[in-house]
């Protein structure tokens, strides 16, 4: 996977083994230079491969195969991922960078791209078994295979802990029951990561994580869901009904579910958090360049005070929300505690994607109201990303906790 982006110049100093050491918070004003380099081959790629396509993948709800096929060699559905898995070898602050590039060109394809790097690449990487890495994680590198995330059902929304699906062990095997709601690439993965109840009397703390392959039997597919956006993206129910596993598909520990969960949408967050950042920088770009070549009282509508102040707004927010996330990424990249931050990066960005979405349509008038233009898919893909991976409220729960805890510590 690296060799294929150092294939495109990036020099032999900066080898992904010692990218995790070229930056620190706070140590350099820009972005070090296998970053620079990795921002424009996304960006390349996405002004290539997808802007041309979105519209009509989103008109279709239509996965992306062949432009997945085309990311996996890149390295980016396994960034963070070391090389001995067949992954990119790089850091979360570049997965951060890629996302949003690819987000810019497609919101759809942008969270493909997360879910299987941070949502179901990520906890196997970080809990999973020497064994478990190279079955779970090597095959889902190249883009002839993604994974899925399934710890939402119908019942439970933001209470993670009240998970109605359970498993219990029978011999050799764990058999699973239950369902899981609003599962991201469901109808397209290979596998996903589950999360169900071991122990009910132990409430979150006897919830578990498993493996499970798909398609396997006992395991069906609900019907896909017709969202409002980033409908390129399958969005769908998995059901399990006596589906049995092997013993060896528990990740982590018994018990250890909802920590490993927990964990998991920490750096998940960073991800949604750089797709709304995409998405936002998408329906800037829409709107100064439609404003350039408005007319109205014989001038771009540009030279009126009031579109001015809108794109200032709007590029504040854009650019607050940008700094929060990469710092969130780079607090992680060095090993440091990144729970808030990343809850703020969240909420940050994901509220400015809506508020910059809106106010591009404003600019466009009834231009921004039609399909002829993007602005009003990027309107209708922003809206999720105050939703999933964890409400704007339950970010604001995350950071209010994070920050009084310090103050009574």
């Amino acid at each position: 996977m690296a060799a294929a982006f150092l294939a495109r110049g990036a020099p032999r100093a900066l080898a992904f083994g010692s990218l995790r050491r070229l930056h620190t918070v706070y140590q350099t004003a820009e972005l070090p230079e296998t970053h620079q380099m990795l921002r424009q081959t996304c960006r390349d790629f996405a002004e290539k491969e997808l802007m041309p396509l979105a519209a009509q993948l989103d008109k279709e709800h239509r996965f992306p195969a062949e432009q997945v096929k085309k990311m996996g060699g890149l390295g980016l559905l396994a960034m963070d991922v070391p090389e001995e898995y067949k992954g990119a070898g790089l850091d979360y602050l570049a997965y951060s960078i890629a996302v949003e590039e690819i987000s810019r060109g497609c919101a759809s394809t942008g969270v493909i791209v997360s879910v299987n790097n941070s949502l179901y690449l990520g906890p196997i990487l970080k809990f999973g078994s020497e064994e478990q890495k190279h079955k779970w994680i090597a095959p889902f590198t190249s883009g002839d295979k993604i994974g899925c995330f399934a710890l939402s059902e119908p019942g439970n929304g933001s209470d993670a802990g009240a998970a109605s699906t359970v498993a219990r062990l029978d011999g050799d095997e764990w058999v699973l029951n239950g369902t899981k709601a609003w599962i991201t690439n469901a109808w397209d993965a290979s596998a996903t990561v589950v999360f169900a109840t071991t122990d009910k009397s132990l409430k979150h703390k006897g919830i578990s994580a498993f493996l499970v392959p798909m398609p396997t039997a006992g395991l069906s597919l609900g019907k896909k869901e017709d969202k409002l956006g980033i409908r390129a993206s399958s969005t769908a129910n998995l059901i399990f009904e006596d589906c049995r596993i092997p013993k060896a598909n528990l990740l982590g520990q018994l018990g250890m579910g909802f920590k490993i969960a927990m964990q998991t949408l920490d750096a998940g967050r960073i991800g949604i958090a750089s797709q709304a950042l995409g998405i936002a920088q998408a329906a800037l770009d829409c709107a100064v360049d439609y404003a350039e070549k408005r007319m109205a009282f014989g001038s771009p509508i540009t030279k009126l005070q009031a579109v001015q102040f809108k794109l200032a707004d709007m590029a504040v927010a854009l650019e607050g929300a940008r700094l929060l996330t990469w710092r969130a990424a780079m607090l992680k990249d060095n090993g440091k505690p990144f729970t808030k931050e990343a809850a703020m990066a969240k909420l940050a960005a994901s509220e400015a994607a809506t508020a910059i979405a809106h106010q591009a349509i404003q600019i466009l008038g009834g231009m921004g109201y039609v399909t002829d233009m993007p602005a009003e898919r990027h309107y209708r893909d922003a809206r999720i990303t105050e939703i999933y991976e964890g409400t704007s409220e339950i970010q604001r729960l995350v950071i209010a906790g994070q920050l009084l805890k310090a103050y009574r510590s």
